[in-house]
């Protein structure tokens, strides 16, 4: 129980939990090291700022409530708001407005954390990334009842290498002292007997030693098995990533994730700013090509004072292009950045949820208005290639229609738009696989690429998943752009092919 003051001092204890909520997502934003994460947390650093939550909950304080049951009465409202909307994009961050809840009212009422132990199994409904974020899970693991595998925290437990499975019934699962989880099957097993631990073991044993195996070849270009070359890339979320990865191993950067610069933070980056770190991954990369992707904001990647609120469907809205060039003063500061920065290195750029040609050909225009301006004013500058990427499926369809010098396939969009599945939705994982109709896709826009001599390579997450490297190259794909950790395994899937 907490001590209840006068309204004002609630309405200060109110504004100190918010700010101190903020403080710690912004420390796991930068722990995260990586833009997924941070794009995800951004969704609750941008609720904490939003007045629609903030000026209910100081209302309910001016009539004498106490701070943390305004706050919880206003945050169980929109909860069942979320959780009952039509849309399952809304009903999916319901997760995320719980875990919002509960770690501002474990400030108000001083109650501690709730940590997740290392090394222990997680059955649960569900889990917000930032408490995913936040354990140290070691040899532990992740069962949940709701999310999909391409969900935030499938893509997260990927990248850090934790074992997860989803979509488990978890009322048929009885208490138990022990529990084998294993991710490559899919298999959950409880209270196993000796010969069961026997054969998990085994598996581990086999998987640790091919993954030794991928890792010796890391340094090695990739071929097939009938001796063609495949350019084997990394998409890249923040610079600091690259400090543990040797420029000789990859075939260049395949995507750069500039949203890292424009999140969590009380202003937008500058152009100075933004051509420093535009220069640095350029020159990392020495000579070879390093795509940089125009600020893809909006959808499940909010940030303040940019992205519009309160959308009825984010991830149909006003994002990516579609919300640069309703803001072409940012825009055009990021471009100048990128056009100085081509001078440095073998750069190019992308624009991302490209739908009309007309969108291409608006960045078209502005990238040379960029480079005229610059070399106007005495800076050295140069307008570099100009591609888009493919996750729109009317774009898809008509390819033969964008004048682009380069295309680069977004999987995790495009399967979604095409299949109308929600990666997040566990009993829509069978439609949110890959399928017969984006294979066609797929195929048809690599025939495109040899038809009219421009690459095509793709750069979504289904790049990094090895059991898709055959089928990805029996479309026609000679250019993949991966997760830094999938770089070996990725490469000798080629081999194996």
């Amino acid at each position: 129980m907490r001590s209840v003051g006068s309204p004002q001092s609630e309405r200060e204890a109110m504004a100190a939990a918010i700010a101190f909520a903020q403080q710690e997502l912004a420390v796991l934003v930068e722990r995260a090291g990586d833009e997924e994460a941070a794009g995800i947390l951004a969704f609750q650093l941008a609720l904490l700022e939003d007045d629609e939550i903030t000026d209910p909950t100081h209302t309910r304080i001016d009539a004498g409530e106490p701070a943390d049951k305004a706050w919880r009465a206003v945050l169980d409202a929109l909860i069942k708001d979320y959780e009952t909307a039509e849309d399952h994009y809304f009903r999916g961050r319901a997760a995320d407005l719980r875990d919002l809840r509960d770690r501002v009212l474990d400030v108000l009422l001083g109650g501690p954390a709730h940590s997740i132990p290392a090394g222990v199994i997680v059955l649960a409904e569900d889990l917000a990334p930032s408490r995913f974020l936040e354990a140290h899970w070691g040899e532990g693991g992740l069962v949940l009842q709701k999310g999909g595998t391409t969900g935030h925290v499938a893509i997260l437990a990927r990248a850090r290498g934790v074992p997860m499975i989803v979509g488990v019934d978890l009322s048929r699962i009885d208490a138990c002292n022990e529990a084998l989880l294993d991710a490559h099957e899919g298999s959950l097993v409880l209270d196993p007997d000796a010969a069961l631990r026997q054969e998990f073991d085994r598996r581990r044993t086999e998987q640790a030693a091919l993954a030794r195996a991928d890792a010796l070849h890391v340094d090695a270009d990739a071929y097939t098995a009938s001796g063609e070359r495949v350019r084997v890339m990394i998409n890249v979320a923040r610079p600091d990533e690259l400090n543990a990865i040797d420029p000789a191993h990859v075939d260049g950067i395949g995507l750069v994730r500039t949203e890292f610069l424009f999140h969590a933070r009380e202003r937008l980056p500058d152009e100075e700013e933004q051509y420093r770190v535009y220069s640095t991954i350029a020159k990392w990369s020495a000579g070879r090509p390093v795509t940089i992707r125009t600020l893809d904001a909006g959808g499940d990647k909010p940030i303040s004072g940019l992205t519009r609120e309160h959308e009825t469907n984010p991830f149909l809205g006003v994002r990516g292009v579609r919300l640069s060039l309703r803001r072409p003063e940012v825009l055009m500061i990021q471009l100048r950045a990128l056009a100085r920065a081509a001078v440095d290195g073998n750069l190019k750029v992308m624009v991302p949820m490209v739908t009309v040609p007309d969108e291409l050909g608006q960045c078209r225009a502005m990238l040379a208005q960029a480079v005229r301006e610059l070399l106007a004013e005495g800076v050295p500058a140069k307008a570099p290639p100009l591609g888009m990427m493919v996750e729109v499926p009317a774009a898809a369809l008509s390819i033969e229609a964008f004048a682009a010098d380069f295309y680069s396939i977004g999987s995790n969009d495009l399967l979604q738009y095409l299949m109308a599945a929600s990666r997040d939705d566990p009993e829509l994982s069978a439609l949110a696989s890959p399928g017969a109709g984006f294979w066609r896709v797929v195929r048809e826009m690599a025939e495109h690429g040899r038809a009219v001599q421009r690459e095509v390579s793709l750069c979504g997450d289904l790049a990094s998943d090895i059991r898709q490297i055959p089928q990805l190259l029996k479309c026609g794909l000679r250019t993949l752009s991966v997760a830094p950790a999938a770089l070996a395994a990725v490469k000798a899937a080629v081999r194996r092919t």
